[in-house]
């Protein structure tokens, strides 16, 4: 018995020894490098192996260890979706801990057609900006009628909490260059200005009830513009009134369609200014490549349906068919 007792002391000893040793082996950094690296923690984690995917990428030695320790030190073994900054020189406790902190950067998606006051609210709310960070979105290339908007390109982003609005706005920027670079030799074999198919592009995005409408009004945009009529299009009068009682791309009245604003497409010819929202890719390709028609006219109904019409009588007749709502006789 007492043999039997001592054996069996000897082997826990060595087993206790063997654990310990692996703790430590594996809880020890990997390199020296304090290279700062970012480990990205997808949107959709659904299938993502966060242990796995850390040992893959050289950031700890056992994914089973981590999974434990991660455990036994009360703290999740998965992270909250972003991006977080860790280098090789870091051990596996240390790793667990700055993945159970706050991302250093986050993801923030933009939708499409949303004017660059609207991206900025939408970073403010994500990357906690302050009303002066705000008010530096605002005014990122203020002066300028190629840049101030149409750029900040609708996507998915992972943003580092610490940069500056101006740093936030150049990365919008890179993106938009990066999708519009493959069609700029379309708009140089066609004749058209880059910019001119933004400003198109953009009012596609307001004026559109989805995808399926906007080379249709493409067409009829691109043929009032060639037979010098007015576009009349409220988005543009829309855009002029900005943020109204909490609320932007309100109604518009008569006397905003009387007002000198070079935006007033109902009183000017021709395009406005600079854009008037950031448009996505198919709204792009849609300005650069028109429906060809012969309608100069156009109306969505109640269900989103578009209806173009030739002359200003056909239109009548289709505001009186689809918009009017008459009162059945009893």
């Amino acid at each position: 018995m007492r043999t039997f007792l001592t054996s069996f002391f000897s082997l826990f000893i060595i087993v206790l020894g063997i654990l310990l040793v692996s703790f430590w082996y594996a809880g020890r950094p990997i390199g020296t490098s304090e290279a700062k690296e970012v480990f990205v923690v997808p949107q959709d984690k659904n299938g993502f192996e966060m242990a796995a995917t850390l040992k893959s990428q050289g950031f700890i030695r056992n994914d089973f260890l981590y999974r434990i320790v991660a455990g036994v030190k009360g703290m999740s073994a998965s992270a909250v979706s972003g991006g977080y900054t860790l280098s090789k020189n870091m051990t596996m406790w240390q790793v667990i801990e700055k993945l159970n902190d706050h991302p250093d950067l986050v993801w923030v998606s933009v939708r499409e057609g949303l004017r660059k006051e609207q991206v900025g609210e939408a970073l403010s709310l994500q990357l906690g900006w302050t009303e002066s960070q705000l008010e530096s979105w605002n005014n990122v290339y203020a002066t300028s009628d190629e840049y101030y908007e149409g750029v900040y390109f609708p996507d998915t982003y992972l943003l580092p909490l610490d940069e500056t609005p101006e740093q936030i706005a150049k990365r919008f920027i890179d993106k938009f260059n990066e999708k519009i670079g493959p069609l700029l030799p379309q708009f140089a074999a066609k004749d058209i200005k880059w910019t001119t198919g933004i400003k198109i592009a953009s009012l596609l995005e307001r004026e559109a009830a989805g995808p399926q409408d906007m080379k249709l009004i493409s067409g009829i945009i691109w043929k009032r513009l060639e037979i010098g009529m007015k576009l009349e299009i409220d988005a543009t009068m829309q855009y002029t009134k900005g943020k109204v009682n909490g609320a932007w791309w309100g109604n518009i009245d008569l006397a905003q369609k009387q007002s000198d604003s070079l935006y007033n497409t109902y009183k000017y010819k021709g395009l406005p200014p600079t854009p008037i929202s950031n448009p996505g890719l198919e709204a792009i390709e849609a300005a650069l490549s028109p429906e060809e028609t012969d309608c100069v006219f156009y109306l969505h109904d109640r269900n989103k349906q578009i209806h173009c019409a030739q002359t200003y009588t056909e239109h009548k007749a289709n505001i009186q068919k689809y918009l009017v709502y008459v009162i059945p006789t009893q």
